[in-house]
């Protein structure tokens, strides 16, 4: 059972950007997964590779949907723009440190502000793409 899934509501229409979204929700499985799982003690070096592709992913996907509003002139794009950085930016906050002090909080946090913006973005910004 997945805890984060593409519902029907949140594809745009687009195929190339709703297969995109489909990849960023099971990242946020795997997170997820990593948070209830009780048999990894240190969960340190995990937390770091999720990360680590949350922002590898995240940085190719909106680059396509960016290239992608551009060529069809897309009027939000610099609010959208400016959306995507602010995400990148937020992920890139979680250094070493940070992880390595409070493993549990970090995930928590990180599928708390992931919940909130996979559904929010898609659902305000992303759908009105395809429309």
């Amino acid at each position: 059972m997945a805890m984060y899934e593409m519902k029907p509501e949140y594809y745009t229409g687009i195929s190339f950007i709703d297969e995109e979204h489909e990849k960023l929700f099971e990242i946020a499985n795997t997170a997820y997964e990593l948070l209830v799982d009780e048999f990894i003690p240190d969960k340190y070096d995990y937390i770091m590779e999720v990360i680590s592709e949350l922002k590898d992913y995240a940085i190719y996907h909106f680059d396509h949907e960016e290239t992608y509003m551009t060529n069809i002139k897309y009027s939000k794009f610099l609010s959208h723009k400016v959306a995507h950085d602010s995400f990148i930016e937020k992920i890139s906050e979680y250094d070493a440190d940070i992880v390595d002090e409070n493993q549990r909080g970090t995930l928590l946090e990180l599928l708390d502000f992931l919940t909130n913006w996979l559904v929010d973005h898609i659902l305000m910004q992303d759908k009105p793409i395809g429309q």
